[in-house]
């Protein structure tokens, strides 16, 4: 293939015209910062792009560029193939590269416009929006800033992992383990063993993609379409989407200061008949807000005596300081089903997380597992494994906390002097939850047209009602331009 691109002798089909000049104006700029892979890219995908190479064209063969324009026959062969991979131009054996037709594509400003307001301001909308490439900063993701995370740790580990050759071979070209990563697991039981809940690496623990992926397997194994699932009401927005989707019937549990209301929960026990039920016990997702002792033992009472079980979710767990009560630990891992993960403290993009269950629990999680998509990234498991087993973690997370807890305060006074206040204040986590006074779906739509994205209290009730409830993440405390977005909203829905 590289001899019929040097050479440039292969016959060229008579109807389609070839470039007139070897270099078509193009000469090298040594004193570019640019190198000149990217200048010939350059050059030539702008004349394509302005029409000035009709569709059709050969492009000037390699031997021909390179002499005319003094450059390697690598430096052109490496540009042509870097134009082919942006759609610009093709490549024919044995003959050449030739300038491609280019497809019509939405313009930006019909992609923004089509997007700006959501014909329903719901789950699906908001995940949009915190994945959006220029959602950085805005108040609904809810993730922490990549400059509060410690880049070293991932770089430092993934360097490690590459010194040892074989190592690295096993991880960037085999499949892992359905079960996950050995040592990792073993680090984890090792992590939850101190945290009196009875982990054991392989007969009752297995590594995921990330807490939303350990969820999407339970409720995956143990629901069917018409089965009833109790959530905390306020909870998750995510939780509720994925439901929905399962045909599933999704049923609110008031939440308090000290945990779920223990009488409506056995209440709706007793009339719902639910499979399972959903709930954080450490740092509350908005609330932030904990479990109780007492609470903690009525919730497994009822669980037992209505035959449920309980789905506890740790995803914000780390950032409680102390030693979190845990319903697996109580439980001893019987009717308790402990999903955990690292992306809140090491990185979003690194989805790794991990299910702690009986082990006829975890064993058919694993084989839906392997059903939904075979096994988790090695490499990711082992970058994580690395971070765990080192040490570096725990003061990792101690800096991480303190600095949330710190942020917590200044968002806290800054949403009561605009007049919105948290009915309890939250001991832990990455979020205020206030009480705005005013329809905050209508604030969250308003916020949007100026691209803050805020996360309205209907949003975290399976009821979807009206609310004047609004998450804010504590991250934005030191942001200047939101603020002034919602100070401004918040005067003109209240006059």
């Amino acid at each position: 293939m590289l001899d019929a691109h040097i050479d440039g002798r292969a016959a060229t089909p008579a109807a389609l015209p070839v470039a007139a000049t070897a270099s078509l104006g193009w000469q090298p700029m040594r004193s570019s910062a640019a190198g000149l892979v990217e200048q010939l890219v350059e050059h030539f995908g702008g004349l394509i792009r302005n029409h000035g190479l009709r569709v059709g064209v050969r492009l000037p063969s390699v031997r021909a560029l390179a002499e005319s324009a003094g450059v390697s026959r690598d430096t052109v062969v490496q540009a042509y193939d870097k134009l082919a991979a942006q759609g610009l131009v093709q490549s024919r054996r044995g003959s050449g590269f030739y300038v491609a037709a280019q497809r019509r594509v939405m313009e930006p400003a019909a992609v923004a416009a089509a997007s700006a307001q959501p014909a329903d301001f719901d789950t699906a909308y908001l995940l949009r929006g915190i994945f959006r490439d220029d959602s950085a900063g805005t108040g609904g993701a809810g993730c922490l800033p990549s400059s509060w995370m410690d880049q070293g740790l991932i770089t430092g580990a993934m360097r490690a992992i590459t010194r040892n050759n074989a190592r690295a071979e096993q991880s960037f070209l085999s499949y892992g383990h359905p079960q996950g990563f050995l040592p990792l697991r073993q680090q984890i039981a090792s992590n939850l063993q101190a945290q009196e809940v009875p982990a054991h690496p392989e007969a009752n623990l297995m590594t995921v993609g990330g807490v939303t992926h350990g969820l999407d397997l339970v409720v995956r194994c143990f629901l069917k379409p018409g089965d009833t699932v109790l959530v905390e009401d306020p909870a998750w927005f995510l939780i509720f989407g994925r439901l929905k989707y399962m045909g599933v019937n999704v049923v609110g549990v008031p939440r308090l200061p000290g945990g779920p209301d223990v009488a409506a929960l056995a209440s709706l026990a007793q009339s719902h008949k639910p499979k399972l039920f959903i709930l954080n016990t450490a740092v509350h997702n908005p609330t932030g807000l904990s479990l109780s002792a007492g609470v903690a033992h009525e919730v497994l009472r009822i669980a037992e005596r209505h035959d449920f079980l309980l789905v506890e979710d740790d995803t914000y767990a780390e950032f409680l300081g102390a030693m979190p009560l845990r319903l697996a630990a109580m439980d001893r891992l019987q009717r308790v089903i402990l999903v955990g993960g690292y992306s809140k403290t090491l990185s979003g993009g690194l989805r790794v997380g991990y299910i702690a269950a009986k082990p006829e629990y975890v064993h058919r999680l694993t084989d839906m597992k392997l059903l939904a998509g075979l096994t988790s990234s090695l490499p990711a498991e082992q970058i994580v494994h690395h971070i765990l087993a080192d040490g570096s973690f725990r003061k990792h997370v101690d800096r991480l906390r303190e600095r949330v807890d710190r942020a917590r305060g200044r968002c806290l006074r800054k949403l009561e002097a605009l007049g919105c206040h948290a009915e309890y204040e939250p001991v832990a986590g990455t979020f205020a939850w206030v009480d705005c006074g005013v329809d905050t779906e209508v604030l969250a739509r308003q916020a949007a047209l100026s691209n803050l994205l805020l996360a309205p209290g209907l949003l975290f009730s399976p009821q979807q009602a009206t609310s004047s409830k609004l998450r804010v993440p504590v991250a934005m405390a030191d942001q200047a331009e939101p603020w002034k977005v919602l100070e401004q909203i918040l005067r003109q829905l209240r006059t």
